[in-house]
């Protein structure tokens, strides 16, 4: 049976004028709640830089199964709502994963002529 490939997820807001200590502690209280649904392998919310008024959450997926279950759940619906909070149009990127390399690939780059 073939594996289903991992899903990163990618959520990117801007942050309204004033409101980032209160929108960071609204999203930073869903990561919990997330990384303990099914198939979530992380999450985490980050600072942008040098954009320091946008927050992005990365959430990685083992199956395309996983992310719809999340997609579907009340969680997702709080996250929804959040991102209708941004000044901006939030950015939401979902990245399949083919193949996954680490420091074997930067050994293979830096040793070949």
């Amino acid at each position: 049976m073939a594996r289903d490939n991992m899903i990163i997820e990618l959520v990117s807001v801007s942050v309204p004028h004033g409101k980032k200590q209160e929108l960071g502690k609204a999203l930073a209280s869903l990561v919990g709640p997330i990384q303990v649904q099914r198939g979530c392998l992380t999450c985490r919310l980050v600072q942008g830089w040098p954009m320091q008024d946008g927050l992005q959450m990365e959430a990685r997926w083992d199956s395309q199964a996983d992310l719809v279950q999340h997609l579907q759940s009340d969680i997702y619906k709080r996250l929804l709502l959040l991102m209708e909070l941004s000044p901006a149009p939030p950015v939401l990127e979902f990245f399949t994963v083919v193949e996954l390399r680490g420091l074997d690939l930067v050994e293979m780059a830096r040793t070949t002529t």
